[in-house]
């Protein structure tokens, strides 16, 4: 059986440092910080690495540099979520836009965007632009010959929590026009009793 280790004095170097100085030891190198300024490709998404030649660590006594790894993390977004490469985003309309439509101005990586909300829209529903997501990094496979993914704008229908009398009144004389049952609250049937006495 033959084993075979470096040497313990030039670490497998083949030359000893008679007279290392005290700031490298002997190594050709020091340890310091530095920033490096590195271009982040447009539609990276969290979780994946970047490698940057030649911006790790030297080699000993003038070996060459390596390789430095960059572990992307992208920041949530206050208004958008990413599934893949769309956007998704939920845009809220009154029970009144929902039912009779309205214009709004939305928000894309290219600039506001004029939103057509049809008359009649459901909750849940889904708007889509398409070609206005996050850009692929890979133009290859299933992917060939789109550029970027798309923006979904999903209609979330705001019911009030609150009403005032005039506002309760209309949605009751919709609901009669409509042939709709509605719950009656006890105080707005005692307000009626109150005011058909007054």
């Amino acid at each position: 059986m033959v084993t075979t280790t470096p040497c313990g004095r030039c670490r497998g170097m083949g030359e000893v440092i008679a007279s290392p100085c005290n700031k490298c030891r002997g190594e050709g190198r020091v340890t310091k910080d530095q920033s490096h300024e590195i271009e982040i490709p447009a539609g990276i998404a969290a979780g994946q690495t970047m490698r940057v030649s030649g911006r790790g660590g030297v080699g000993p006594r003038g070996g060459a540099a390596g390789d430095l790894y960059v572990h992307i993390e992208v920041a949530p977004h206050e208004m958008y979520q990413r599934e893949e490469n769309d956007l998704v985003t939920n845009v809220q309309v009154s029970i009144a836009q929902a039912a009779l439509g309205v214009d709004l101005v939305l928000a894309t990586l290219d600039g506001d965007e004029t939103l057509t909300v049809a008359p009649g829209v459901q909750h849940g529903h889904e708007y889509v632009l398409k070609g206005r997501g996050v850009p692929y990094l890979n133009q290859g496979g299933r992917n060939r010959g789109r550029t970027r993914g798309d923006l979904r704008a999903r209609i979330e229908v705001v019911v009030p929590k609150k009403l005032s009398s005039k506002e309760r009144d209309l949605l009751l004389q919709l609901a009669k026009e409509r042939g709709e049952q509605v719950a009656v609250s006890d105080s707005s049937l005692k307000s009626k009793i109150k005011s058909a006495f007054s």
